[in-house]
């Protein structure tokens, strides 16, 4: 119990040092966003009508789809009760709902490039499911004397 408790002061501690290096470093070369932030929606927005070529009747459409998801993303990220498993699973889930609201805006070569987008950036399959060298959520093997 007592390590369980060390290893999460010790990551709130270290994301708090990190949250307070970035909020001192410049923007960065791609728009303000910086690495390892969530984009605003604004900037997937930016993202989405340059990639997509998206007229200015799609991105009225598509920015309070994009601001739902980044709400329900924000309320997801700080809902403590959830298992690691379980808040992917919600973010997962999120994200397809958004995908389903996005694409019927879009016409075929747009839906064709959004659905390579999406692929790109879809977590690894496997991932949250016990880390590398275990299976399915199954204990680490004992270690051999």
């Amino acid at each position: 119990m007592k390590k369980v408790l060390l290893c999460a002061l010790l990551g709130i501690a270290i994301v708090g040092c990190g949250s307070a290096l970035n909020a001192q470093m410049p923007p960065g070369p791609n728009g303000g966003h910086r690495p390892g932030k969530p984009m605003t929606t604004d900037e997937r927005l930016q993202r989405l009508t340059q990639a997509l070529n998206l007229t200015d009747d799609q991105q009225q459409k598509i920015r309070p789809i994009l601001e739902n998801e980044t709400q329900q993303l924000d309320a997801l990220h700080q809902n403590t009760a959830l298992t690691g498993q379980d808040r992917r699973d919600k973010m997962l889930s999120i994200r397809d709902v958004t995908t389903s609201q996005i694409k019927p805006m879009l016409n075929p070569d747009q839906q064709n490039k959004y659905e390579e987008m999406m692929a790109r950036h879809a977590p690894p399959q496997g991932m949250g499911q016990g880390g590398q060298g275990q299976g399915q959520g199954q204990p680490p093997a004992p270690p051999q004397q």
